[in-house]
């Protein structure tokens, strides 16, 4: 039975697992399909018995169909630990426990790259989204960026996709915010970068399936108007 509460201790890209008697470290291995050596993270009655202190960074909770699990993430106070398993080894081996597998999993930025488009009269261009998390509410021109994609053409290709505008950034360094919203402990990283357009909202092409609508704002109506805590603390810079 997997413990209720355990720790996830990781020292760059190495974390720390132990096998049913809690003893450590275990090593996983990639691409295996067997289950007969179950590995985990470790309690802090274990890493206690271990002699391995650490200091904890925040907590998460996994919730999975046989219940909740508590997730202490933590920074061990110890030199680089070679002897430990890489982070991404984890993934692949079905020894690893779920609990963990899913906490190296939201251990992984997700990134957003957006758009503050301005035109001469200083307005902000804001789209109304049709799906996701912000459905009905106005947003940014931006999203999620590809893989091995700079967050500079991320919001680019995403304008061009949602609005059917081919825009050109300004020189000015991007506004980068990071935040966890829930105990899920999912970390988000924006770049939201700024750009010049001083077109019509009727040579716009939306893709329909993902915005409904498109209009200009004041700065600080189109702050009023954000959902977003990235859209809110990017057009802050603009009041």
């Amino acid at each position: 039975m997997h413990p209720s509460t355990v720790v996830y201790l990781e020292h760059d890209g190495k974390v720390f697992l132990v096998d049913e008697t809690g003893d450590g470290p275990q090593h996983p291995t990639k691409g295996n399909m067997e289950r007969n050596k179950p590995l985990r993270f470790p309690t802090a009655e274990e890493l206690q018995r271990l002699n391995i202190s650490y200091t904890e960074k925040g907590r998460l909770c996994v919730r999975h169909h046989d219940g909740s699990f508590d997730v202490v993430k933590a920074y061990p106070s110890i030199a680089w630990p070679d002897e430990w398993a890489w982070k991404d080894a984890c993934v692949s081996d079905n020894n690893v426990h779920p609990v963990a597998r899913d906490a190296i999993y939201r251990s992984i930025h997700r990134l957003v790259s957006k758009v503050m488009i301005c035109n001469t009269e200083g307005n902000v261009l804001m789209a109304k989204v049709e799906r996701g998390h912000f459905h009905g509410f106005w947003t940014l021109p931006g999203g999620y960026m590809d893989h091995d994609e700079h967050p500079a053409t991320g919001c680019v290709r995403e304008t061009l996709e949602e609005l059917g505008l081919d825009i050109v950034l300004n020189d000015a360094e991007p506004v980068i915010t990071q935040r966890i919203f829930n105990d899920e402990g999912i970390s988000f990283v924006s770049f939201t970068y700024k750009s010049s357009w001083d077109g019509s909202l009727d040579q716009l092409t939306l893709l329909e399936e993902e915005i409904s609508e498109a209009a200009w704002f004041e700065p600080k109506i189109a702050h009023e108007q954000a959902v977003s805590h990235f859209d809110r603390e990017a057009l802050r810079t603009l009041l």
